[in-house]
């Protein structure tokens, strides 16, 4: 048997290729990520004379290139958990850490664990695409977060108050009435220019023209907050009308990518046979729905419902030495952060739904009855749902 150690990094990976008690058939080289790179890989591979296995750490999204290339040749291909890997290299009491030595630990660790590692299994070609747009979507909705930090801050500047009449967007559409309003109006003073009776029917023309409801209270409201309120940059300054609908225009950008993502997610999540079920669990929703199936995708890739739990790092795992058990175990963390801020979000949604036949809820009250602080009680109700969820979707998938 050969072993086929890789230590990828960005644009090329070194390779050390092993036989059974260190002998070396290739001393490390380096590989470009290039079609040619691969190509000469490939020549070198099939002039091995015995059955080989590679294995490569996973590192981000460096590995990509390399891995579905030696996947589609047909290779066996392992992928390793970079803990997994730090600590097996960890065994020595000099622990030199080159690209070469790497190549070679990761080659003699496929050796060691030849009859436990496992062939890697390229998901399948929706699930990566539902996955990608669910990460693209996490981080848009982080840009929009500091994008609608900017515009608020100018806001608190020439429309103090503003946020507590218009809400800030609709993401089951790509409507935002505090954007549209802003950039409108942009100055209290373009607001005080009117009457009350002016003001009220200034904003349901305009109320009409974007498509909102036509609603005098809020009108009424936004009068008042301009009368009572105090600005502190002048509207007459150049800057400030430049500055509000500038900042509008940046989170218009984003909202509009949002809802173009968010509308491919849910067409391409509704392709699955598990969709519906999912979207009738309690606290998922229209969009929660494709962004859980998106993260974990095939669940057949779990042999039970703990390895899961494990994925997304919410177990704790136990502790035990001599006398001691330890009982007060925080989770490891060690799995999908997007998979664990998923679950969290449909936690909060299922406590706003309380639905009294609803098992998570339940879960999750119980716990807070027993003393359990908000937090801890949705980590363990996330516990329960990934759980049902597992069961439930692998079913679908026996019949």
């Amino acid at each position: 048997m050969i072993s086929v150690g890789i230590d990828v990094s960005k644009g090329k990976s070194t390779i050390c290729i092993l036989k059974p008690y260190g002998e070396i058939v290739r001393s490390p080289f380096d590989v470009q990520h290039t079609n040619s790179g691969m190509e000469s890989l490939v020549q070198i591979l099939e002039g091995l004379d015995e059955e080989f296995r590679i294995a490569m750490e996973a590192t981000g999204a460096y590995h990509y290139p390399i891995l579905y290339y030696l996947k589609e040749k047909g290779y066996f291909v392992t992928l390793v958990n970079p803990l997994e890997m730090k600590r097996y290299r960890c065994q020595g009491l000099r622990n030199p850490k080159t690209d070469r030595i790497d190549a070679k630990i990761i080659a003699t660790y496929v050796l060691d664990y030849w009859n436990s590692i496992k062939d890697y299994a390229v998901s399948d070609e929706a699930y990566a695409e539902l996955r990608l747009l669910t990460r693209q979507y996490r981080k848009y909705m982080d840009f929009r977060v500091g994008a609608m930090t900017s515009l608020t801050d100018i806001l608190d500047m020439t429309m103090p108050g503003i946020r507590t009449v218009l809400i800030d967007w609709n993401k089951y559409s790509n409507n935002d009435p505090l954007s549209d309003f802003s950039y409108d109006f942009w100055h209290y003073d373009n607001v005080k220019k009117f009457s009350k009776e002016e003001f009220i029917e200034e904003y349901a023309k305009w109320a009409k023209e974007k498509g909102f409801r036509r609603s005098e209270t809020k009108a009424v409201a936004i009068y008042e907050l301009a009368h009572e309120e105090i600005p502190t940059l002048p509207s007459s300054t150049p800057s400030t009308k430049m500055l509000v609908q500038e900042a509008v225009k940046v989170v218009r950008e984003i909202n509009a990518s949002l809802y173009e993502i968010l509308t491919r997610m849910q067409e391409l999540a509704k392709e699955f046979p598990e969709y519906q079920i999912v979207r009738n669990m309690s606290g998922v929703g229209d969009t929660l729905a494709p962004r859980l199936i998106g993260e974990i995708g095939d669940v057949r890739r779990f042999p039970n419902a703990s390895a899961l739990i494990a994925y997304a790092g919410i177990d704790a795992p136990p502790y035990q030495s001599g006398r001691f058990t330890g009982t007060e175990r925080h989770i490891s963390k060690r799995g999908s952060s997007n998979l664990r801020k998923i679950g969290f979000e449909t936690m909060t949604c299922a406590n706003v739904a309380k639905k009294s036949d609803d098992p998570v809820y339940l879960y999750m009250q119980k716990k807070k009855a027993e003393g359990k602080p908000g937090k801890v009680a949705k980590i363990a109700g996330m516990n329960k749902f990934l759980r049902i969820y597992y069961a439930k979707v692998k079913e679908l998938y026996r019949e």
